[in-house]
């Protein structure tokens, strides 16, 4: 038997392609408070829709729940004047409680991207429970019967 070293291959270790693009906006984990700390230029925060800005300087209109599903996040509004349906992301409710069918609210309307052809309701305010039926709270307290 002939004894021939054997060693181990040297093989460098692998190094990442640097990306010839640099997000310009930082991708922090969350929770990392990086804005709290300044380390971060107030030109590359993040902004607020400019659909929704225009939205809040609009008017209030009035409707009623048509449907809302709190495990799909959204619903529909029928609106007082009769047109069609407006939809409602769970985002865009305000206040303590869950929206049920006949429920009273008003709303401001921005269009929906990419097309802007439909609207969706936002600042959605439930000004009237309906009667009669159980509302649940945001935390899961069920209040009424």
């Amino acid at each position: 038997m002939t004894s021939e070293s054997t060693s181990p291959q040297v093989v460098p270790p692998l190094h990442s392609p640097k990306s010839p693009v640099w997000p310009t906006f930082p991708f922090h984990r969350e929770g990392s408070r990086v804005w709290e700390r300044g380390g971060v230029p107030p030109r590359d925060l993040p902004s607020e829709d400019p659909a929704r800005a225009r939205a809040s300087a609009g008017p209030v209109f009035k409707g009623v729940c048509k449907q809302f599903s709190r495990s799909q996040g959204h619903g529909f509004i029928t609106p007082e004047n009769g047109s069609e349906d407006i939809f409602v992301h769970v985002s865009d409710i305000e206040g303590e409680y869950v929206p049920v069918e006949g429920d009273e609210v008003t709303y401001k309307m921005c269009p929906i991207p990419p097309k802007n052809q439909k609207f969706q309701a936002v600042e959605v305010v439930l000004t009237q429970l309906a009667p009669h039926t159980p509302h649940e709270t945001w935390s899961g307290q069920v209040v009424g019967s």
